[in-house]
């Protein structure tokens, strides 16, 4: 007899519904059928034990399992389930007249209990997309795949619920969820605020001109001057996540695994900071299956590379393009994903290997070369993709106990959703294709050089100065436009509709680590 079940195949951000057919007949093997990996052959000797664990015998039969469409790779352990359940529609241990209306996923313990899987949440809206009914999933999965409205998500903790529900026995509520309340109630609960930054009132303005413009930042300082700790609280001041960017973000971490049990939503704009060791890799994604990187974990977000001239010189290299697509295109023999990575670069890094050039209180013992090599393993293209740079020197411990409170978070952020919602405003018109096929403009970190001469076009005595700070920083042409659009942030922060000099002069202040002025200090 045959059967078919639904589920849905996970390939990076893309879904692909697949039909499970199952077909017994006189004989004695198995055969999955449909490019199958490792894990989803092996399933059957976990299905069979599920199966006798729960007083079920297998049938002495040739089993045919066929995932269609065959020329998709099938990954992972959650055909389980599915394949499970076509192979007791099959042999009429239950009922088939629900199975059509149905998309469901999960891996099955030796005893059949239902284990979690990896992409619930863009199964899920696959699974809207494509009509059905609803959804069966991991009791863990639940929360996270029940976020789709319009789709009736059941959290199963055993291959006997599953059955019992197929079969129309015992009582089971989808899962309902409030999705507005879930992502509102915790979008403004920081654990660490700028009010606990006494000082560093020159580094939290340039914070302050990164988030509003959405600018790559780097801060350059010795030891113990609290770059580390003015990073983490970045995000406190970052204006909220959308509900799109939020389902987006939800998406990435799902396919991931990164969800905590009990999530449904990511509320707040992520924050990673992966040690300095990271592999190529880890930060950009890849593997045999297919994973999002640490750029895309910190999609719409922020991505801290805390000692940036510890990481490999490799490593940093291939953050060249996503800072500029704003997306990744992995591509192996055997597979081509992409994934989203819009993210703030912001990064922290020593003057020199011993940590104090330059410091007042603290000699350095680093010789010219030894500096110019470590200034060197960041290289200029990259440099030049880093808007903001600025530096830090640690507060004196005597002026440090006399200080105030810092300004709260609070504050600083109303002024940067006031200049993101200018910025906004002033976008909302251009469609996608203006956009540079990166989807629609946001903030003015994301405008093109056409945009630039609409919206961010110098007068002429800023065009002297801008000429002059070309000449003398030896800037490129990618850090004369990366100049102009942190002057239309700062403008924006003063409600100017126009670029004037003096914005035009704080954004020059904020190339101060380029080449040529590191050369001429003598390094």
């Amino acid at each position: 007899m045959l059967a078919k079940t639904f589920t849905v195949a996970v390939n990076g951000l893309e879904t692909t519904t697949i039909t499970v057919e199952v077909n017994i007949i006189r004989g004695v093997n198995v055969h999955i059928t449909g490019l199958a990996d490792t894990a989803v052959k092996e399933s059957f000797e976990r299905i069979k034990s599920a199966l006798v664990n729960n007083g079920i015998t297998i049938p002495q039969t040739e089993i045919t399992i066929n995932l269609s469409p065959a020329d998709i790779k099938k990954e992972g352990s959650g055909y389980d389930l599915p394949m499970a359940i076509a192979i007791l529609a099959a042999n009429n241990n239950i009922d088939a007249s629900l199975l059509d209306k149905y998309v469901m996923v999960g891996e099955l313990g030796l005893d059949g209990r239902l284990q979690p899987i990896r992409g619930a949440l863009p199964i899920s809206i696959r699974a809207r997309a494509e009509g059905f009914k609803g959804l069966i999933v991991p009791e863990q999965n639940v929360y996270e795949a029940a976020v789709v409205n319009n789709l009736d998500v059941y959290g199963m903790t055993s291959l006997a619920d599953v059955m019992q529900f197929i079969n129309g026995h015992g009582s089971f509520t989808p899962t309902r969820i409030d999705t507005r309340k879930e992502f509102y109630s915790q979008q403004c609960n920081f654990d660490l605020d700028f009010s606990d930054v006494r000082g560093q009132e020159s580094v939290k303005r340039a914070l302050e001109v990164a988030a509003a413009g959405g600018h790559n930042l780097i801060m350059i300082g010795p030891p113990g001057s609290g770059k580390s700790m003015l990073a983490k609280r970045l995000p406190s001041i970052l204006p909220p996540l959308s509900l799109a960017e939020s389902l987006e973000t939800t998406q990435i971490h799902s396919v991931a695994g990164k969800l905590s049990r009990g999530t449904s939503l990511i509320s707040q704009r992520p924050f990673r900071a992966p040690h300095h060791t990271i592999s190529q890799v880890a930060l950009v994604g890849g593997g045999s299956s297919p994973q999002p990187g640490e750029i895309s974990l910190a999609h719409n977000g922020v991505l801290f590379l805390d000692e940036m001239p510890e990481l490999s010189r490799s490593v940093l290299e291939v953050l060249r393009q996503p800072l500029e697509d704003r997306k990744i295109t992995i591509s192996r023999a055997k597979y081509n994903v992409e994934f989203p990575c819009s993210f703030m670069l912001v990064a922290s890094m020593n003057p020199c290997p011993c940590g104090y050039y330059g410091d007042p209180t603290h000699h350095c013992v680093c010789t010219p070369g030894q500096i110019q090599r470590y200034m060197n393993k960041i290289s200029g293209p990259l440099l030049d993709r880093i808007d903001i740079h600025c530096e830090i020197q640690a507060v004196p411990f005597a002026q440090l106990s006399k200080m105030q409170p810092g300004e709260p978070s609070a504050n600083i952020r109303e002024r940067v959703i006031r200049a993101r919602n200018i910025q906004t405003e002033r976008f909302s018109s251009l469609s996608l294709g203006e956009g540079g096929g990166r989807g629609r403009i946001h903030c003015n970190a994301m405008m093109t050089e056409r945009m630039l001469h609409q919206f961010a076009e110098p007068d002429s005595a800023s065009l002297d100065m801008l000429r002059m700070a070309m000449e003398r920083l030896k800037l490129s042409a990618r850090a004369y436009s990366r100049i102009l659009k942190v002057a239309r942030t700062i403008a924006d922060l003063e409600g100017s509709e126009k670029v004037q000099s003096q914005h035009i002069a704080e954004a020059i202040g904020y190339r101060n680590l380029d080449r040529g002025d590191w050369a001429e200090r003598g390094i």
